[in-house]
């Protein structure tokens, strides 16, 4: 397991019942999670939650305010800060379980290295990439969370660090790299479960991974230093993801590790699931 156990703004106070409850620095929200099917082993505490994200029957769902909040706050996590912004998705633009990935991004990044970003969000694994001074291309399809990127970039100061912000579809992005022969020492990604492609046709990550993968991999430098996969793809397992990269990186030594991404519950001996992660480094 790659445990987030280094956080000191973000807390999961207790999970139980398809929800978990969370506090972010002293603001507590309760969110669902399909994953926890457990029940709840503190069940008084809920109470103390400033707002519920309760789904509805016809598909979505809305934010329940038992108390005046901010509409954003910040997060910190060693020299980042970003923004929590609650959405309609019941997203807040901050995946804390993906802490234990920035640590390792900003314990093995050098100075001077191009790191791509694929499928980036809000750019937490940017940031992580941008403390060490290397240079980032942070590619996603969503104009606005490449906005919130920035405004990311903007919060922790590193506004004079060099990242490049890409509006795309990431794989028709890498096979332009690929042409254009592009490398870098670093490349992490964050697909999602499912998506649509620039024609309107549905796509699942099961059916595309080994080609991202595959294609990815060609972007490589001579000298490089991990390729990180992340998935929420509850049917997806960390092995897949592990053998695959395996087969499309076997010239370059190093080391893959896969497992499920998790945060300790406090007060208890059991850890919230949140997706999971491949690692190869050198």
């Amino acid at each position: 397991m790659f445990i987030a156990d280094r956080l000191e703004e973000y807390r999961i106070l207790d999970a139980g019942d398809g929800m978990k409850l969370e506090d972010w620095n002293g603001i507590i929200l309760s969110r669902p999670d399909p994953q926890v099917i457990w029940k709840k082993e503190k069940p008084a505490i809920w109470d103390k939650a400033d707002a519920v994200y309760e789904r509805s029957r016809s598909g979505g769902g809305k934010w329940v305010y038992r108390r005046s909040l901010p509409e954003q706050w910040s997060f910190r996590f060693r020299d980042m800060s970003m923004i929590v912004r609650p959405t309609g998705f019941k997203h807040t633009g901050i995946f804390p379980e993906q802490s234990a990935n920035w640590d390792f991004i900003i314990d093995n990044t050098r100075e001077g290295d191009r790191i791509l970003n694929l499928f980036a969000y809000t750019g937490g694994a940017t940031l992580a990439a941008a403390v060490r001074h290397a240079e980032v291309t942070h590619v996603d399809a969503s104009k606005g969370m490449i906005q919130w990127a920035k405004e990311n970039q903007a919060a922790s100061g590193l506004e004079d660090e060099h990242i490049r912000y890409i509006v795309d579809d990431c794989l028709k992005f890498v096979r332009r790299e690929i042409k254009r022969g592009k490398k870098y020492e670093g490349i992490i990604m964050d697909p999602p479960s499912y998506g649509r492609g620039t024609g309107g046709e549905l796509w699942k990550l099961e059916d595309t991974v080994e080609e991202l993968i595959e294609e990815c991999a060609k972007l490589l430098s001579d000298n490089p230093r991990y390729f990180i996969i992340n998935s929420y793809t509850t049917g997806l397992s960390s092995v897949v993801t592990g053998n695959i990269l395996k087969k499309y990186i076997k010239h370059y030594d190093g080391t893959v590790e896969s497992g499920d991404l998790v945060i300790p519950i406090e007060d208890s001996e059991l850890v919230l699931p949140c997706g999971t992660t491949t690692r190869w480094f050198r």
